[in-house]
């Protein structure tokens, strides 16, 4: 019986420390034995929201709509985070241009950017539609294109290029600037040095139109504008007063030729690390904070515009048939990188801005 009892006991203790281990095991090492339960963990865990703190880089200085966007970015990701998402902001160009920061953030060298699209551009043709010249009357139809279909479809061929496309944020209408001499007229343009960014579509508009266009990165503008190497350039309204081009432009021109947005990139390797929960946080504040810079920036423009007149620039506003026959002398560029770009998404574009016209 003695023998019976002391069998029992020692069959006893050694099931209980197989459930000890088995418990501790599928913690620690993942062995065979944790099976369901080990999965069952790490299904629980891959919801939760880790310690991280992320890079995201913008050319535009910090006072910029866009840059304040970004602001608001990294407070609404830390608020949904509980703290425990970080977002750095790095403005002015400071890890790089479009392009260096559009090749990090493949790379995964950093985790985000907001840029331009002529860099995608070269790359993936649908995003020359924005490289389109007047097509676009006012920020409605703008809007339509940004929170539409046509916006997503864009998004998802970002894919193809490892990355992750958070939205289209606004830049806003383009407005040529000189210091030469006011252009009030088609005949005005011809013959001005104007920078404009390194897209063949931008270079096309420009010489249609019988000015000298320039391909040149930002970074180099403001010498080459106070140099005189160049007579002047087109941006946004707000871009020329946050980088105040009215130190070495007297002319602005309000033709509104081009809308362009930024881009909201993220790294598909740095986003296949993270959890659903944390996508969706990233995702949501991209969002919400898009539509907080798109407000801002609205809201600045006719500030920009006081403070360039305030600078002493000449603000000059161009007549409907300037503008038309402007509008004329460019759609041969349209006709010529339609198929290039994509005979259906640019057929989808008019489409979709032909609905908001219609709709008033």
């Amino acid at each position: 019986m003695k023998k019976w009892a002391k069998v029992l006991s020692l069959s006893l203790l050694a099931t209980s420390l197989f459930v000890v281990a088995g418990c501790g095991g599928g913690a620690s090492n993942g062995g065979s034995n944790a099976g369901g339960a080990a999965k069952e963990s790490q299904a629980s865990a891959s919801g939760n929201i880790q310690d991280r703190v992320m890079k995201v880089g913008i050319i535009s200085p910090k006072s910029a709509p866009q840059s304040q966007g970004l602001d608001k970015f990294a407070e609404l990701v830390s608020q949904k985070s509980g703290g425990k998402m970080k977002v750095q902001v790095f403005y002015s160009g400071q890890l790089g241009d479009d392009k260096k920061m559009m090749e990090a953030t493949q790379a995964g060298l950093q985790e985000m950017a907001v840029i331009t699209s002529p860099p995608i551009y070269g790359t993936i043709k649908d995003f020359g539609i924005f490289d389109f010249p007047f097509i676009f009357n006012n920020e409605k139809e703008a809007d339509a294109i940004m929170d539409g279909p046509i916006a997503q479809k864009l998004m998802d061929k970002l894919k193809s290029q490892g990355l992750i496309g958070l939205g289209l944020w606004e830049n806003g209408f383009r407005n040529i600037t000189n210091s030469k001499h006011p252009i009030k007229t088609v005949d005005d343009i011809k013959g001005l040095k104007i920078r404009t960014l390194p897209n063949p579509i931008h270079l096309d508009i420009f010489k249609s139109l019988g000015a000298n266009p320039t391909p040149m990165v930002w970074s180099e503008v403001f010498s080459a504008l106070e140099s005189k190497a160049i007579d002047g350039q087109e941006n946004a309204i707000q871009v020329i007063d946050n980088e105040k081009v009215y130190e070495v432009n007297k002319y602005v021109t309000l033709d509104r030729h081009l809308w362009s947005p930024f881009v909201f990139i993220f790294s598909q390797k740095y986003w296949d690390k993270l959890s659903d929960e944390e996508r969706k946080i990233i995702a949501d504040s991209a969002k919400e904070a898009g539509k907080f810079a798109r407000e801002t920036n609205r809201k600045e423009e006719q500030k920009s515009l006081n403070t360039l007149k305030s600078h002493g620039m000449e603000v000059t506003e161009l007549s409907p048939e300037v503008l038309k026959q402007m509008q004329d002398m460019t759609k041969p560029v349209i006709d010529k990188y339609k198929k290039e770009i994509g005979e259906e998404i640019v057929n989808e574009l008019f489409k979709e801005i032909e609905k908001v016209r219609n709709s008033k």
